[in-house]
């Protein structure tokens, strides 16, 4: 058994071991991780500056991009260090912040795209309440309350999984700290609590899915009864990014943390958790501002405002 106070560093899973292909993964993390960047802050700047954008909807999707920023913020550079420096090692005090930022962020990423779900909802559904129901005050609880509950889900995760003995070494298969892969190191009988915690989130995110589906449903219900295809296309082009969203992060993660031992593999854990951690925050902008014309329209003049300063 190994004494977590004696323990200094855990070796994450390296991509590659010949050198060139170490940095040309540190390359490929490198594009994806800047346009992660540019995507998100863009966004981010578009909703803070255009006064046509402080709406719930937007306000909503700030937040989804600052928490995009952080998850892949708390992965890659790390990795992408450990390839220009051809080493495996992160600290265990960076591996327990690692747990933790990455946690935090996921947890309430799930709870932000559960608010965005009631929001839709509400403007579709019964817009003629829609300024009541999401009034900024409203809008300001909904969002703090998914920020205090990821804090506190990550608190009791970190604090469970960093108390628990280890008894099979300190190599993690995966590129990064995560619960489950630590959770394999510890000993026989250590992990129930931590798995009772666990429990107890799957719970919740399951509420969260059950809401997101029921939300969806009464939502496509309204839609196919408004009488003109224009008002259809509208709400449709309301709703679909954020069910892609949706979609993209929630399968991703059931698939990488409920999927049948018999299919699991190194190789397949890496590929899912490399989706919802890496690739996610880097498309989400993307996939926001293609069918939305408002958030096009502000990006082209943020661009375009830039573009003369620099000149």
């Amino acid at each position: 058994m190994l004494n977590n106070s004696f323990l200094d560093e855990f070796l994450l899973l390296a991509f590659v071991d010949k050198r060139g292909l170490q940095l040309l993964h540190f390359s490929l993390f490198l594009g994806i991780y800047l346009a992660a960047l540019l995507g998100n802050i863009l966004i981010i700047t578009a909703v803070a500056c255009d006064h046509h954008l402080h709406t719930p909807m937007y306000f909503f999707l700030l937040n989804l991009s600052l928490l995009d920023l952080g998850t892949i913020s708390t992965t890659v550079p790390k990795s992408m260090a450990n390839s220009l420096w051809d080493t495996r090692a992160i600290s265990y005090s960076g591996c327990a912040a690692q747990v933790f930022h990455f946690t935090f962020l996921l947890s309430t990423e799930y709870s932000v795209l559960t608010v965005m779900a009631y929001d839709r909802y509400v403007a579709i559904c019964k817009p003629l309440h829609y300024g009541t129901i999401m009034g900024s005050r409203a809008c300001v609880k909904m969002a703090a309350a998914a920020w205090a509950s990821g804090f506190l889900n990550a608190l009791l995760h970190t604090a469970n999984t960093f108390s628990i003995p280890l008894c099979h070494g300190n190599v993690l298969e995966q590129f990064f700290c995560e619960i489950p892969q630590i959770l394999k190191l510890s000993c026989s009988d250590s992990y129930l609590r931590e798995t009772w915690a666990l429990v107890v989130t799957l719970c919740s995110g399951f509420g969260c899915f059950v809401f997101i589906v029921v939300s969806y449903v009464q939502i496509f219900t309204a839609v196919l009864r408004i009488p003109s295809e224009q008002g259809q296309h509208k709400a449709f082009s309301m709703c679909l990014p954020h069910l892609a969203v949706v979609s993209l992060f929630v399968s991703t993660v059931i698939f990488a943390h409920l999927k049948p031992p018999s299919i699991s593999s190194p190789a397949l854990d890496l590929v899912v958790s490399f989706l919802y951690s890496v690739v996610s925050p880097a498309v989400n902008p993307l996939i926001y501002s293609m069918r939305n014309r408002e958030l096009k329209d502000a990006l082209k003049k943020l661009i375009q405002l830039l573009l003369l300063q620099q000149q």
